[in-house]
């Protein structure tokens, strides 16, 4: 078994992952299949993950995308995660990740119904809700949460979550229906409101904004699936990694490892990684490449890849994670993360690093906050993800 070093993954990220001038995809979706998924929970990020991979990329281009051409489609996934994905993989998602989330969502709801008064039935009300959103959207409609509320008797009520808790409060349980059917397939985040910076997603039925739905993939094939791309993506990976990202178990990561033929690989600090069978690293090591920036945003897929991320996050994750788990914008050099960045109330990009990367580094770093303010045009982002180096940084 030949030995992978950290250094090999780093070189493999500027390749793989789109990073490095010279070597980012051609357009959203190719870069967005280069990643496997984009996370999506903060709108955007999908925009700014797309930036870093496509040269000379729009705003446009990626709404095109999403809402045109819909080769890129928004759903829920691993991890209870809204995630875009390359049209051609939802059916290997709605068969394993997703439909192992709304079995537990879709039980945690019917509780959740009773618990709030709203029904002693949690269950027939939650499928008598479903039913009434799926009849309104039948002709082809794409309705707000709140337009689906007003024309939707079925979805009155609210409840009250998390009570105690900073961010708990009573809110309504349209929402909460909207996304089940969402992780079950059956309804899509359509075309945004909102600016791009936020989310205001209007719902439609799958088969309406699809055309042909295709059936989900069989449970086992469809983890098999998902593990092959992510092997591509950001292999070599530990099988912690693999359940971590996946949001299931280790057996169903066992049988994917097993059914894919993959091949166990040692890594630094003793660990053991997983590579497809034919991944060019069995032969030989990672070719180098020249030293690259980038500036990633929340959530960022090449940040959040990993369980295991010292390999290129060193020791910085108290500065640049929250407590749950949660990645804030990075600063990248030659393939590890150095730093976060910011906007000044003007929109500027400011780059804060916590080490020194010397001079080559700082002006790349710099040449990239200038290009990523450019694009920006003043717009600022804001994220409910912020890190402890980015608030700091604004004095937060």
């Amino acid at each position: 078994m030949r030995h992978v070093t950290d250094v090999e993954r780093r070189h493999r990220l500027a390749r793989r992952h789109a990073l490095a001038p010279g070597h980012r995809a051609a357009d959203a979706v190719a870069a967005t299949r280069a990643m496997t998924v984009l996370h999506a929970t903060e709108a955007p990020s999908v925009y700014l993950s797309l930036w870093a991979r496509v040269d000379e990329v729009t705003v446009d281009d990626v709404d095109r995308a999403l809402y045109d051409d819909r080769s890129l489609v928004k759903q829920l996934a691993m991890r209870r995660t809204l995630f875009v994905f390359p049209r051609d993989l939802l059916p290997a998602a709605w068969g394993s990740a997703s439909a192992r989330v709304a079995r537990a969502q879709r039980t945690r709801l019917a509780k959740d119904v009773v618990a709030g008064g709203i029904a002693e039935d949690g269950a027939a009300w939650v499928d008598a809700a479903c039913a009434a959103v799926l009849e309104r959207l039948a002709d082809g409609s794409e309705l707000s949460a709140q337009e689906l509320r007003e024309q939707v008797p079925e979805l009155a009520g609210r409840i009250e979550i998390s009570p105690g808790k900073s961010y708990g409060g009573v809110f309504p349980i349209a929402p909460r229906v909207l996304t089940q059917l969402g992780v079950e397939a059956k309804i899509v985040r359509g075309r945004n409101s909102g600016h791009w910076r936020t989310a205001r997603p209007r719902w439609t039925a799958m088969e309406s904004w699809l055309g042909e739905v295709p059936e989900p993939a069989e449970e086992r094939e469809g983890y098999a699936e998902l593990v092959r791309r992510w092997l591509g993506t950001f292999g070599p990976g530990s099988a912690a990694d693999l359940q971590w990202w996946l949001g299931s178990t280790a057996g169903a990561v066992r049988h994917a490892l097993a059914d894919l033929g993959a091949v166990e690989v040692p890594l630094d600090g003793g660990r053991a990684g997983w590579v497809l069978p034919d991944d060019p690293l069995l032969d030989g090591p990672e070719p180098e490449v020249e030293p690259w920036a980038a500036l990633l945003p929340v959530l960022d897929p090449t940040v959040m890849g990993w369980k295991e991320r010292g390999f290129h996050l060193g020791p910085h994750a108290p500065m640049l994670f929250d407590r749950n788990g949660n990645a804030g914008t990075t600063a990248w050099w030659d393939g590890r993360v150095v730093g976060c960045w910011v906007q000044d109330p003007d929109g500027v990009v400011v780059v804060e690093l916590l080490e020194d990367v010397g001079t080559e580094g700082r002006a790349a770093l710099e040449a990239e906050a200038g290009r990523l303010s450019a694009w920006l045009g003043g717009h600022r982002v804001s994220t409910v993800y912020p890190s402890l180096a980015m608030k700091q940084a604004i004095g937060d």
